[in-house]
């Protein structure tokens, strides 16, 4: 279904294209106009009213202090852009300044439609943003994304029930191992409400990204260069932990298995769920929606042997490799991440920047809304362990999407999710590394 999902948004956008070039509206590519002006367009995936509403005040503030570079303002959305870019770049109308996602990137970098940034990059940006966060642009030898917002998964909690219960709250100092979140999750179940929901809809990222903590990896990279899915110790423990408060504890509920993020809130609201992991970003929706009086709070999430290290793949601006504005491109893209700048896009997204100086802005170091908590864990925040590896859609939805589904389900075991994960993954990524 997914894929039939993929060919139809791909047909819907090539018609789209198809219309507005015959329109004759100006809204192919960048374009000088009358004057000698540059024209280019900038196609942004916010969707939160606060973030489009950031975004769109940048872009005015550019087009009042550039008059010979104009930006143009194009809302994409994050449900289609895959095919979407797909198929403006094979058709030459690409936007020149592109919002993404890092671990989208890898098939349009090697496939030559995205800019490699070195050459075009600030100094400052280059030195703003850690090193960990710009690997997760890497492909190859060259940076095609420059990644900007980031967004670990947390714990939000009902603090009532917290505090009745008596479990010790965690801090990013001092984080609730693996087998404590365990614990802390039956001693919050009770009659009519588990401990803990997992939202897992999409089950791969979460299960990826929270396995670094205990040294799970399952991608590694060959001495030749080639990706290579292995199972080891580390890799088990956050399914392994899921299944058992499924099966075992009883104190996570089933019926979220199949849920988003945002499905389950009401119980969040209602006291069925004690805890829920979530992106960072989802206290956007816990403002807005919680009914008054609700107390809740941000808790780090569980640690393993590798301490509180989580995957994420960062928000991400590019430039077209067919955009004739590079430079200018380039221009807008370090305008829009000047510290202050970042700051204001972090705080419409809810989310935490990656840049050095945004994060140490004293507008994310309040405890209000968890924002302290937020940026506490930013250090501990890492590449996730298939950003950069060609076939990785593939593995996902072929692949590990139904296989962890099937295992958190109790319809598999662990053994069958590790030889399907691995064995199965491998030939997959045998295909494009060929």
């Amino acid at each position: 279904m997914a894929a039939v999902r993929r060919a139809l948004a791909a047909a819907v956008t090539a018609a789209a294209l198809l219309l507005a070039g015959c329109s004759g509206d100006g809204d192919g590519g960048a374009e000088a106009g009358a004057g000698g002006t540059v024209r280019i367009r900038f196609q942004s995936l916010a969707w939160q009213k606060e973030s489009v509403d950031a975004n769109k005040a940048l872009v005015a503030e550019w087009n009042a202090t550039h008059p010979d570079v104009q930006v143009q303002y194009v809302q994409g959305s994050w449900n289609s852009v895959h095919d979407q870019l797909l198929t403006s770049f094979e058709g030459g109308e690409a936007p020149d300044v592109i919002h993404d996602a890092s671990d989208d990137l890898a098939d349009f970098a090697y496939g030559g439609y995205l800019a490699d940034l070195r050459p075009l990059l600030s100094d400052r940006l280059k030195a703003d943003i850690p090193a960990r966060s710009w690997e997760t642009t890497t492909f190859g030898d060259g940076i095609y994304g420059v990644p900007f917002l980031q967004e670990p998964r947390v714990l939000m909690a009902n603090t009532a029930l917290l505090r009745d219960s008596g479990v010790r709250i965690p801090t990013p100092e001092a984080p609730w191992s693996w087998e404590e979140f365990r614990e802390a999750a039956r001693r919050l179940t009770a009659e009519g409400r588990y401990g803990v929901a997992w939202p897992l809809k999409d089950p791969v990222s979460a299960t990826l990204n929270l396995g670094l903590s205990a040294g799970g990896r399952l991608f590694h990279r060959e001495a030749d260069g080639k990706a290579v899915l292995r199972w080891a110790e580390g890799d088990a423990v956050v399914p392994a932990t899921i299944r058992a408060q499924i099966d075992t504890d009883h104190s996570a509920s089933r019926t979220t298995l199949g849920m988003g993020g945002s499905d389950t809130l009401p119980g969040f609201f209602g006291g069925r769920y004690a805890m829920v992991p979530l992106g960072f970003s989802y206290r956007q929706q816990i403002v807005r929606q919680a009914p008054p009086g609700f107390a809740w709070q941000v808790l780090p999430p569980p640690a393993g042997a590798d301490g509180p290290a989580q995957g994420v793949s960062p928000q991400t601006l590019s430039i077209a490799q067919d955009s004739p504005y590079k430079k200018e491109a380039a221009a807008f893209v370090d305008f829009l991440l000047r510290p202050a700048n970042m700051v204001r896009l972090a705080r419409g997204d809810w989310m935490l920047p990656t840049g050095t100086q945004a994060l140490a802005d004293p507008a994310l170091r309040t405890p209000e809304l968890g924002w302290a908590t937020g940026v506490a864990l930013a250090g501990a925040l890492r590449p996730a362990p298939a950003q950069s590896v060609r076939g990785y859609p593939e593995w996902k939805d072929k692949v590990a999407t139904p296989a962890l589904q099937e295992f958190y389900s109790g319809a598999i075991d662990l053994a069958e999710v590790e030889k399907r994960l691995v064995g199965d993954g491998n030939r997959v990524l045998a295909r494009y590394q060929r």
